[in-house]
């Protein structure tokens, strides 16, 4: 049997572009599945924009979303500093999701809420952690009873993050009572907020304000130390993205 040639190289074509919730990389969820408010559009790109291509997606609930990390530089390391270990620690890269990577591939799980044939093919999602523009490179569907397995050792990550409580300013309350998607953009700033998303080395002593942006609007949040020495993520600020 012929040894594959290590300086062999094989060319991917995207096969369609993320629209999200998620216009830049601060804020996004480090893992699929923890922000369900999130909403994702996968635009399926021509060739491949045929409803052949999707016949029979719609009978799957979940998706394997294989993906390029293209706003990751094209180097790479052996070793990373993962946001679990506190940023400090160092493991392999491939002992790791780090987005720095080899090849820039990614993999995420979300779950499928619509395709939508109408006119091309757009598959509606929910959950993605994918920012806008985002290169999907294959769809492969999600078969729970052969890739569940919820007693495979976890290394560094063995449970999700800590979640903080989040609250609202009377300026924040009265932009998102005005907001024509409210409630929605509630849980979707509570489900990312709440999961910390500043930096790592940031999380010892910083009260610094911090902003990001989701769908439409700018969010401005500080992380306060209560008495009790619990955190609440405190959001001073939202307005409209111009």
């Amino acid at each position: 049997m012929r040894d594959t040639p290590i300086n062999e190289s094989f060319t991917l074509t995207p096969i369609g572009y993320i629209e999200s919730d998620y216009p830049d990389k601060f804020g996004v969820p480090r893992q699929p599945g923890l922000a369900t408010a999130a909403k994702a559009t996968l635009v399926i790109a021509p060739p491949f924009n045929t409803p052949l291509c999707v016949r029979g997606l719609e009978t799957f609930s979940h998706l394997w979303l294989s993906f390029i990390f293209h706003r990751s530089p094209q180097e790479w390391t052996p070793l990373v500093r993962p946001p679990r270990l506190g940023g400090n620690k160092k493991t392999g890269v491939f002992a790791s999701r780090s987005t720095h990577r080899p090849n820039r591939l990614g993999l995420s799980l979300v779950e499928l809420i619509d395709v939508n044939t109408q006119d091309g093919v757009r598959l509606l999602l929910k959950g993605a952690d994918l920012v806008t523009g985002t290169p999907v490179v294959d769809i492969k569907p999600y078969l729970p009873w052969t890739e569940a397995l919820p007693d495979a050792r976890s290394g560094f990550a063995p449970a999700p993050p800590p979640f903080y409580p989040v609250e609202f300013s009377m300026a924040a309350e009265s932009t998102l009572h005005a907001h024509a998607d409210g409630d929605n953009l509630r849980s979707l700033i509570i489900q990312v907020i709440g999961q910390d998303p500043r930096p790592a080395y940031h999380r010892t002593g910083s009260t610094r304000d911090y902003g990001m942006q989701l769908r439409d609007i700018n969010i401005r949040f500080q992380a306060q130390k209560m008495s009790n020495d619990s955190t609440v993520m405190y959001i001073t600020d939202i307005q409209k993205a111009t």
